[in-house]
């Protein structure tokens, strides 16, 4: 039977903005507050999500989240109608406001932890969503998320959805983000790499002084008890406390992994000769597993920061050899650019490098493999997939016409309260649930 890996991309929501919500993250702080073009941020998607299906990848889409969420408002105190709701909530709460409008959904790799059917006991696909308890904006997505991957991933005799993680920091799960599966190939059992900041209940380990650690060993663990996996199939390794003080708050900040490569950066993790020990011992055959250790003397942790090398996607192409998805920041910076110049000749699987533009999501925090939610799936449950989100011409024409039709050209800080942004976000939802095929997974739908 035939495997391999499908990307599904979040779509640039309606009301892109650049808040400066997340702390840790260096480039969503230093853009704070500029004005954003939720236009051009969804075209550029669009065009990085046509170019891998051009490529031969199947490729999907992840609807966006409702915003501003105006329930959240609700519960938080603030009455009347929703324009009554906005109008007092930038006046009284501007900070509470600005999250509740943040864009952050676009970062799918966020939206949930993934386990293949070959890796599961019961050998179904699951899906946890991530409860990204360690941001207020963010945490208000799982419940959304949840319903978007069940209208997506719907047939139970190949999918399984779990409920998020309690919604508490000791259980800080940051999705897909913290989480690699390497393998010899994507049908067959793979180990799953689950990279965690800290232990929650012990505070005796080491963790950041600066930044906080999103995410613990024991959501890791409880993922993959919840997806059934095998302990002598899973890793679970500490991202360096130091780096997360650099500004690497998520792992795939500083290392991605696909099939038999993982791609990292020589300070990414505490202990690292033991657990890559322990990973090729699971892995089970040294020879096929390629470890690429970046040294600083190549790259330092900075600019892998500034240009997201490691914030890149590593796909499979359909003749077996792998390419680098960047983004053009890593052509403009030297060492970057000949650093992947010379990757393509090492002898490893990595042949090919695509540069792409990104920067409306880059500048709001994160890079290509941010925008992206991978899924390993057989033939036969990518036709138990909803079809209408596998993107195709005729899915492209429609999405570029549908952001035309809906989306602002511009959007400062100041236009988030504006009470017709939100009708406008709305009435563009409405439309997407029915072109994706999706039934009513928004709040104001029910």
């Amino acid at each position: 039977m035939k495997y391999f890996e499908a990307n599904f991309d979040g779509l640039v929501g309606p009301t892109h903005n650049y808040a400066g919500l997340s702390v840790g993250n260096v480039a969503s702080l230093s853009n704070a507050n500029n004005t954003s073009s939720p236009k051009q941020a969804a075209k550029q998607g669009l065009q990085k999500m046509k170019a891998l299906h051009d490529l031969g990848l199947v490729q999907g889409v992840l609807a966006p989240q409702e915003r501003p969420d105006v329930y959240t408002l609700r519960r938080l105190g603030f009455t009347g109608s929703d324009s009554d709701i906005i109008a007092k909530a930038a006046k009284q709460a501007p900070a509470v406001f600005r999250a509740v409008c943040s864009a952050s959904s676009m970062w799918t790799a966020n939206a949930a932890t993934i386990s293949p059917s070959a890796d599961t006991s019961d050998n179904k696909v699951h899906f946890t969503p991530a409860n990204l308890t360690n941001k207020f904006h963010r945490s208000l997505e799982p419940q959304t998320t949840g319903r978007i991957l069940q209208a997506m991933f719907a047939d139970p005799a190949h999918f399984a959805h779990h409920q998020h993680l309690p919604d508490n920091d000791h259980f800080g799960d940051e999705g897909a983000a913290n989480h690699t599966r390497l393998c010899s190939a994507y049908g067959k059992k793979g180990v799953e790499l689950f990279v965690f900041g800290r232990y929650a209940f012990d505070q005796s380990k080491p963790a950041p002084k600066r930044f906080p650690a999103r995410h613990t060993l024991e959501a890791c663990e409880a993922v993959a008890r919840l997806h059934g996996l095998s302990n002598d199939h899973v890793v679970y390794m500490q991202q360096n406390p130091e780096v997360i003080d650099q500004g690497v708050f998520h792992n795939d900040v500083i290392a991605v992994g696909n099939q038999n490569v993982l791609f990292y950066h020589q300070q990414a993790f505490v202990d690292t000769q033991s657990k890559l020990d322990e990973l090729k011992r699971k892995f089970g055959n040294d020879s096929e597993l390629f470890l690429i250790e970046v040294n600083d003397n190549e790259v330092s942790v900075q600019e892998a920061i500034n240009t997201y090398l490691f914030n890149t996607q590593v796909i499979t192409l359909a003749n077996g050899e792998m390419a680098i998805i960047a983004p053009t920041e890593c052509q403009d910076n030297p060492a970057v650019h000949r650093y992947l110049s010379e990757l393509t000749s090492r002898g490893t699987p990595i042949k090919q490098v695509h540069y792409y533009d990104v920067k409306q999501s880059m500048r709001n925090g994160g890079g290509p493999a941010c925008l992206r939610l991978r899924v390993a799936l057989s033939e036969q449950e990518r036709q138990a997939v909803n079809p209408h989100v596998l993107m195709n011409d005729q899915l492209f024409a429609t999405l570029n016409s549908w952001v035309d039709k809906h989306y602002r050209d511009q959007i400062s800080e100041a236009d988030l309260a504006d009470p017709q942004l939100l009708k406008e976000s709305r009435a563009a939802l409405d439309e997407l649930t029915q072109i994706l095929n999706l039934g009513s997974v928004y709040q104001f739908q029910r």
